[in-house]
């Protein structure tokens, strides 16, 4: 069922550049990604994200890289807006980009809008060839 009727935001329309051209992982436009306040900053917690549905391309052979991504971080004072971190991750959708590349890029954006204590980032890959990856990366 197609919803000819629906409006695409902003944000979504920003994400979607990507769709039907191949990029490189600094092509990524990293003001996708949105912060909130964090209320409580005298407080240490861990928030703990996954998406089990990413996916970017492999630049030696041009086919699907499929990933379980999960983003470990302790606040400071923002926290990732879940919208606009599920939009930036799916602009990696036709980028061509190593899976250890990848990892830290997020990583990466990540600190940079979010300034948390800690953060980790995990990629968890597929198998191609009976072998998986799994890239962790902390900052």
């Amino acid at each position: 069922m197609v919803y000819e009727d629906r409006i695409e935001s902003a944000l979504e329309k920003k994400a979607k550049k990507v769709q039907g051209k191949t990029f490189r992982s600094a092509d990524i436009d990293a003001t996708l990604l949105e912060t909130i306040p964090y209320e409580y900053p005298q407080r240490k917690i861990t928030v703990e994200l996954v998406s089990r549905e990413f996916t970017c391309i492999c630049p030696f052979s041009g086919l699907p890289d499929f990933a379980t991504v999960s983003i470990r971080y302790t606040p400071r004072r923002k926290l990732i807006e879940l919208k606009a971190l599920k939009y930036y991750l799916y602009a990696y959708r036709n980028v061509k980009v190593y899976n250890e590349h990848v990892v830290n890029k997020i990583l990466a954006d990540l600190k940079k809008i979010l300034q948390p204590w800690q953060i980790t980032v995990i990629g968890e890959f597929t198998s191609r060839g009976g072998i998986t990856n799994r890239v962790e990366a902390s900052g």
